[in-house]
């Protein structure tokens, strides 16, 4: 475990949304452990409280608040909530998102609507909402604020079981680069990058294993997860913590020439 008080984010303040669990909650811990402030959000409260109980006992400076990201208000009163118990936002992680696992011939409106409120609708709010306290911030670093926008290796290429999801976090990604160029020219002194897993041992990457499963006519995930694994060439699945150093290493001022990237952390999955 690292000294926060002496690690790569200390003096800085994160704003984490979907913290409650599986690569959200790798990046808390990961950006505390290094000195960061961290307020963690998501709509699972009870996991939530119970991540900041552990964390709050290992000496980490966190707080959970329960935040809906398709709510502009929600967004408002999280970023109000920074800014009074930590002094404002210098790192904004977009990493809330859901996952369907259907075809385009599958999946109703309703679906596909929830599916663009929380991947896409749901980080421009976030990232209107704590751009001022952003953009205020970065006056006070050497390196600038940063929002940090979690897409995927399905953000990249196209995968035969994730079709709608793709489409959203292919939106995020060109939506990471646009906001670069943008707050660039605009001399804002906020930074815009993305970050893309591939197949990771959480809920979400479990939920992939059943749809690759169904996919093939299967009833086990299992054989889900064994196709996922012979599609990485390094021959094993992610880990969240594998998400949470590159996280760290974006939120942090050695990122500091890095601006509309897609930083690519997937076993090779995008290499072949």
């Amino acid at each position: 475990m690292s000294n926060p008080s002496s690690g790569r984010l200390k003096c800085k303040v994160a704003l984490v949304t979907g913290g409650a669990r599986g690569i959200g909650l790798a990046a808390v811990r990961a950006m505390a452990n290094q000195g960061a402030k961290v307020l963690f959000c998501d709509v699972l409260d009870d996991a939530g409280q119970g991540a900041e109980a552990e964390l709050k006992s290992q000496g980490l400076s966190v707080l959970y608040h329960h935040l809906d990201v398709t709510s502009e208000a929600e967004w408002a009163a999280a970023v109000q909530l920074a800014g009074a118990r930590f002094g404002g936002v210098d790192v904004l992680l977009n990493n809330a998102s859901i996952y369907l696992g259907k075809s385009i011939e599958e999946v109703s409106i309703d679906e596909w609507l929830r599916l663009c409120d929380v991947n896409l609708t749901g980080p421009i709010l976030g990232i209107r909402a704590a751009l001022p306290s952003l953009r205020d911030r970065a006056q006070q670093s050497p390196q600038g604020s940063v929002i940090i926008n979690m897409s995927s290796v399905a953000g990249i290429v196209g995968t035969a079981t994730d079709t709608l999801y793709s489409l959203t976090k292919g939106g995020i990604t060109t939506l990471t680069k646009a906001l670069a160029i943008d707050f660039g020219q605009r001399h804002y002194r906020v930074r815009v990058n993305s970050v893309h897993p591939g197949a990771i041992e959480t809920e979400m990457g479990r939920q992939t294993f059943a749809a690759r499963a169904r996919l093939l006519g299967q009833e086990d995930s299992e054989s889900g997860r064994t196709q996922a694994i012979a599609a990485h060439p390094i021959g094993r699945l992610g880990q969240a913590d594998d998400i949470a150093q590159a996280i760290v290493y974006l939120a942090s001022d050695e990122s500091g020439f890095v601006t509309g990237s897609s930083l690519v952390v997937d076993g090779g999955f995008t290499a072949r």
